[in-house]
């Protein structure tokens, strides 16, 4: 192997204009081109039917979109769903206080408290019909 000849470092086989190939480092090429590189980008819309993460990974936005949406995703229904429960123990709470005023006055109040609840049942019947 000795009548090889030694090889520059990086060295391609590069075929010239004649037809003849030789060995070349890639920084003593001449450039093929130096104007400006001409992109050609196509872009689609997405239907609007499509999940976050379809229209991430499809308009390039790329891995962190995807994990941001699968991340953040569930954590925002478990912030709504836990504030749902809070309205709903409020709306119960204000249930059991009006009734237990209710009964206190009714049982409490005796004549007087009695017709107060019957006049408060009275008046609301009158503003659902």
């Amino acid at each position: 192997m000795n009548h090889l000849p030694e090889l520059p470092a990086h060295a391609t086989v590069v075929q010239l204009p004649d037809g003849t190939h030789v060995y070349a480092t890639p920084d003593h090429l001449p450039a093929a081109y130096a104007g400006p590189q001409v992109v050609h980008q196509h872009i689609h819309q997405a239907p609007p039917d499509r999940t976050v993460q379809r229209i991430a990974l499809g308009s390039g936005v790329g891995a962190g979109a995807v994990a941001a949406g699968v991340y953040f995703g569930p954590l925002l229904i478990a912030a709504l769903t836990a504030i749902a429960a809070n309205f709903a123990f409020l709306a119960f709470l204000a249930l059991v206080l009006g009734w237990g005023i209710h009964t206190v006055v009714k049982s409490i109040g005796g004549p007087q408290g009695t017709q107060a609840v019957k006049n408060v049942a009275k008046a609301s019947r009158r503003r659902r019909g």
